[in-house]
């Protein structure tokens, strides 16, 4: 069963959540940035079911995050890659493994994947920065404002958390 679709609510992260679909989506999303391509692969990599990874495979496609290319003809098979919107995401996973890599390290336990730069081989992470002059902004020194897109639900919201 699907869940109710965001679609029509002024804020990007819903925005992003409904063309992701859930947790497996992301998981696919996640094997396709590492570079598997087919079905199998996918279904290997993450024990998904046969029914929930067809699912989602058409709901990632839908929302234009991948596409299907055609590499066998007989029988038809197909390979998943992602597109640019696709890849887009990836900077969500980033995001995701360092928090899992912080959490982890509470636990004494080393990080089971490391991003590296493909020049100097170091590790990378993402960081807050000042879009106008590219410095290093610390976290407790964000603000959150409404934007040119904010509608009133959204301009609620940034309100109430000032009461």
């Amino acid at each position: 069963m699907r869940a109710k679709s965001f679609e029509g609510m002024a804020c990007s992260i819903a925005m992003v959540l409904d063309a992701v679909g859930d947790r497996w989506a992301m998981l696919v999303l996640r094997d396709l940035v590492l570079g598997l391509r087919r079905y199998d692969d996918l279904r290997r990599s993450t024990g998904i079911t046969n029914a929930t990874l067809a699912d989602r495979l058409k709901l990632l496609e839908q929302n234009g995050l991948i596409e299907r290319s055609l590499y066998q003809s007989a029988p038809e098979r197909y390979e998943y890659l992602p597109t640019a919107k696709g890849l887009d995401v990836a900077l969500v996973l980033q995001a995701l493994v360092q928090v899992g890599d912080k959490w982890r390290a509470q636990e004494s336990e080393e990080p089971p994947l490391c991003i590296v730069s493909a020049q100097t081989g170091g590790r990378v992470r993402l960081g807050l920065v000042d879009e106008g002059s590219g410095a290093p902004v610390p976290y407790q020194d964000l603000r959150v404002e409404a934007g040119p897109g904010a509608d009133d639900l959204m301009r609620w919201r940034l309100a109430r958390r000032k009461e």
